[in-house]
């Protein structure tokens, strides 16, 4: 919908929903969430919306791709609600955690050049309980991704207790290094696969280019939501 609504033009639920595909009662959904400011009401009761709640509507969207839908709703809230210190925080909150993300990718890539397509276990090796205090996991996690082949620890033959030498440390390290950068489990066992038969970079070029433009998108996404939110800032004055 475009901005040449004069501001004291009304607009019908159904005039709101079409401008962006959505349904009436996504649009009443949002309003009572807080997205939208509170309609106004003919003397019959019908909603009515004007060129502010367009605003609203325009922002609220444009920040979803950048932020979730949760952040996003966070922050017109606290928008409509008044407290724009609030909204500012929660998309700093965002910001820092796009540079986080960023900087996961970096120590992926990191790690994977790090990697010695033959790498010949030390002896000895270290068990569950420290493995998992090194990465700051819970050694239930160490064991979810056993089941998911990420890691393949040997048995103690003596007493039972998992073992994990050089190899399986390194695998453990860069299944929690591509879990944080949002990949599942069934998507980090082919890669730690052909990381354990190939060696080196080439078969992971692929997931980290695609790693690489989901971060840039999420970047330019926050522009833009930046922008439709300080629009819809003017508005409210």
């Amino acid at each position: 919908m475009g901005r040449n609504l004069q501001s004291g033009e009304r607009l019908r639920p159904i005039d709101l929903a079409r401008g962006h595909g959505l349904s009436t009662q996504a649009v009443r959904n949002y309003e009572e969430a807080g997205i939208l400011p509170a309609a106004g009401r003919t003397p019959h009761g019908y909603r009515t919306y004007t060129s502010l709640h367009a605003g609203a509507l325009r922002a609220f969207l444009a920040l979803v791709p950048g932020h979730g839908h949760r952040t996003a709703t966070s922050i017109m809230r606290a928008v409509n609600q008044g407290a724009v210190d609030e909204a500012f925080r929660l998309i700093d909150e965002s910001h820092a955690q796009l540079l986080d993300d960023r900087r996961t990718l970096r120590a992926v890539e990191s790690a994977l050049r790090d990697l010695e397509p033959t790498t010949v276990s030390e002896p000895g090796g270290t068990f569950i309980g420290p493995l998992a205090r090194k990465l700051g996991i819970r050694p239930a996690t160490l064991r979810k991704w056993e089941r998911a082949g990420l890691v393949r620890p040997r048995r103690d033959p003596r007493t039972g207790y998992r073992v994990y030498d050089e190899a399986d440390v390194r695998d453990a390290r860069l299944a929690h290094q591509l879990r944080r950068g949002g990949y599942l489990l069934e998507q980090i066992a082919p890669l730690i696969a052909q990381v354990r038969s190939a060696g080196g970079l080439e078969p992971l070029e692929a997931a980290l280019h695609d790693w690489h433009g989901r971060l840039s998108a999420r970047g330019r996404a926050m522009l833009t939501g930046a922008a439709e939110l300080e629009a819809y800032l003017r508005e409210r004055g």
